[in-house]
């Protein structure tokens, strides 16, 4: 089946606004429904209760539906370094909006793509948004009540960040909180195609052998270097042939940092801890399928300073609703699932000394 694959771009800022329905990563988010945005505690890490900051969305219309004519999903993680745990999914949030044809906040034509074009589709102009990191924003600065806050953990966070000399001004100051923007491009089979040679059993077991070796020197983890075959630290464990078929599956395009596939199947990192029981949908009971998986060497652009100790993961898994059913609280939840390069007996004693 096609599988249409993702990479990151740097491109002026504006191009990535709300209005021009993109796919990118880092920075805030670009809402699609811009009045009814998510807030703090549907965005609140299940380990350490702070709000998880957006990592990326994926604008993926249905184009058979009219109910989901612009349709986007949103992925946020929790930056603390201690939530982020082998195979497990609790610092990860995803959510679907999805808007008809005509609807309250575009006009039906496609945009022109004009930094001056209808800059008043934006989302300040329906609601208040965290000055930190775009959700919703119920508090404000008490001082001089224009800047908006999602928590007190980020209007803290904001203080020390640089708001403390800028409170009362109309000054900017950067937020280091957040990760580099990228424009994410999404290219057909047609313009980046996968190889579908037959897997050559030699080439397997040089891949299996490479494998093996980085396990032994403790090489093994994830993608967090631009050399892909640079890998991480993790336990020594028996020949993975997943992990070498992924490998190979990614050998052509190794920039690769989205692979898209719509009721497709989950390209795994590992024979260890693959998901098995997905759970339906929340808003309407249905099924829910693959659409998408975020690949390791999206790690290689979040500015991330100690790779080793920090936010990683294999591959993130994202399962949406089937149906793409109609949103009743315009957010919905879906499911999204992380894997890593960690066998079932060494994430036993990583999750005994946590």
């Amino acid at each position: 089946m096609a599988v249409d694959l993702g990479f990151v771009e740097k491109c002026e800022s504006w191009r990535l606004e709300s209005r021009f329905f993109p796919s990118k990563a880092g920075a805030k988010p670009a809402w699609l429904d811009l009045k009814n945005i998510p807030g703090k505690s549907d965005l609140q890490c299940e380990n350490c209760g702070d709000p998880c900051v957006f990592l990326c969305q994926i604008y993926a219309p249905y184009e058979e539906d009219d109910n989901a004519f612009h349709r986007t999903i949103y992925i946020f993680v929790c930056k603390n370094a201690d939530c982020c745990r082998p195979n497990q999914n609790k610092n990860l949030k995803v959510f679907r909006s999805q808007l008809n044809r005509i609807n309250d906040f575009y006009p039906a034509v496609p945009p022109v793509e004009q930094k001056d074009w209808r800059t008043d589709i934006d989302v300040s102009q329906w609601t208040k948004t965290c000055s930190v990191c775009g959700i919703l924003a119920p508090n404000h600065c008490g001082k001089c009540k224009v800047v908006n806050y999602c928590s007190r953990v980020h209007q803290i966070y904001d203080w020390k960040d640089g708001h403390k000399s800028t409170c009362g001004t109309e000054a900017n100051h950067s937020n280091s909180l957040l990760f580099p923007e990228y424009e994410i491009i999404i290219e057909s089979d047609d313009t980046a195609k996968e190889s579908v040679e037959q897997n050559d059993p030699k080439s397997e077991q040089e891949e299996i052998e490479k494998y093996n070796a980085m396990m032994q020197n403790g090489e093994a983890g994830v993608f967090q270097n631009e050399d892909v075959n640079d890998l991480l630290q993790v336990a020594n464990v028996e020949k993975d042939e997943t992990f070498a078929e992924f490998r190979m599956k990614i050998d052509n395009f190794p920039d690769q940092i989205l692979r898209y596939e719509r009721g497709g199947n989950v390209l795994y990192i590992s024979s260890h801890n693959q998901i098995t029981d997905i759970p339906r949908c929340q808003e309407c009971g249905g099924e829910r399928q693959f659409e998408f998986q975020i690949m390791p060497q999206l790690l290689n652009f979040l500015g991330l300073k100690d790779v080793a100790k920090g936010l990683d993961w294999g591959i993130l898994v994202v399962f949406t609703c089937k149906q793409s059913c109609v949103p009743k609280n315009k957010y919905i939840k879906e499911y999204i699932w992380k894997q890593d390069i960690v066998p079932e007996e060494a994430e036993s004693k990583i999750n005994q000394n946590i």
